[in-house]
Parts: C-alpha cells; sequence; structure tokens
C-alpha cells in the first residue's frame, strides 16, 4: 500500500521549471536541496578555475566548460541533478544540437567542486561517488583553506595535490598542466 503521506519526488525537468524563480538548488533522490550563495573566496577560486579550464579548452577546440549553475542529471527516478562549480563536457559528447537549454542528461567529463566552510565531508563525498558512477571521468575538490586540490581518478583513487604541486587533465584534458598555486593565487 502507498504512504498516502509522503511527498512525490520531484524530476530534473520540474526542478528545471521552478528553479528558474529560486536560489540555486540541486535534486538528490528527488528531493530539492537549495544552495546558500558561497563566500568570495569560494566564488573568486571557482572563476579562476574556470578560466584556467576554459582558456585551454578553447583554445584546442576541445569542448564547453561550464559554470556553477549548469545542471547534470546524473540519475533517474529517483533524479538526482548536480551543479559542479565548473564542469566540462568533450566535444565528441557534446550534442550536434549543441549545449542543451535545460539540463544536460550526460555527465561531465570533469566536475570540479570548491569547497566552503559550511560543505560536510560526506556531503562531497557523495557527490562525488555521484559523478562517478554518472560516468564522470574526473572530480577535482579544490580547497581555498588548505590550498589544495584533491584529484579523483575513481571514488577510491584520489591523490592531495598542494601548492607547489602541478594540476594536469588526467587524459580528459590533454595537455592541461598548471600549478596548483594559480588555481588561488
Amino acid at each position: 500500500m502507498a504512504d498516502a503521506s509522503r511527498t512525490p519526488a520531484m524530476t530534473a525537468e520540474e526542478l528545471f521549471i521552478v528553479s528558474a524563480d529560486s536560489d540555486k538548488c540541486e535534486l538528490v533522490d528527488g528531493s530539492v536541496v537549495h544552495m546558500p550563495p558561497t563566500g568570495g573566496r569560494h566564488g573568486k577560486v571557482a572563476a579562476r578555475v574556470g578560466r584556467l579550464l576554459d582558456e585551454h579548452v578553447e583554445a584546442r577546440e576541445a569542448g564547453v566548460v561550464c559554470g556553477a549553475e549548469t545542471g547534470f542529471i546524473l540519475r533517474r527516478d529517483p533524479d538526482v541533478v548536480r551543479a559542479p562549480d565548473v564542469s566540462f563536457v568533450a566535444k565528441a559528447r557534446i550534442p550536434v544540437t549543441g549545449a542543451p537549454d535545460a539540463y544536460w542528461s550526460i555527465a561531465p567529463d570533469l566536475a570540479v567542486e570548491v569547497t566552503s566552510p559550511s560543505d560536510r565531508r560526506t556531503d562531497v563525498q557523495q557527490k562525488v561517488a555521484e559523478y562517478f558512477a554518472a560516468g564522470t571521468r574526473l572530480v577535482w575538490v579544490v580547497d581555498p583553506a588548505t590550498r589544495t586540490v584533491c584529484v579523483y581518478r575513481s571514488s577510491d583513487d584520489v591523490r592531495t595535490l598542494t601548492d607547489d604541486a602541478v594540476l594536469t587533465g588526467d587524459g580528459v584534458l590533454p595537455e592541461f598542466r598548471c600549478p596548483v598555486h594559480r588555481c588561488f593565487d
């Protein structure tokens, strides 16, 4: 017997319609999760990483780099829609019609999450796992507080890079090389 008191799960399409008039939010197992505005340092770091990636991708016509408000449908029934702070979709995976007006129906090749002081480690790990389950090939978790980048090649294969290390595209973004400190300076 169905539980009549339970709220039905929201779909990605419903979220797209209602989110146009609200704050940034994501959909996790059919439930809306509101995302509060970030602080200045978070925004600066996300913009810098996005710019570094976009310059590389544009120069090579390698695909498209998207900003923080871009939704990706990572799973259906119940739906999961995530909006990484920065993302990259390889040219070969972009539909012939171009970037969609609604959410991408594919996972990004690279998802970048910039952490905020209010982020819980378990929530960040859940996002990383969801990205990989959906087909993302590389995830960077950028931490402005520690000036580190955790590079995930899978949920279990992670290495932490510090200020003096070099961040690379690990096969997802050929030829991308950037000293970690450039993400923060």
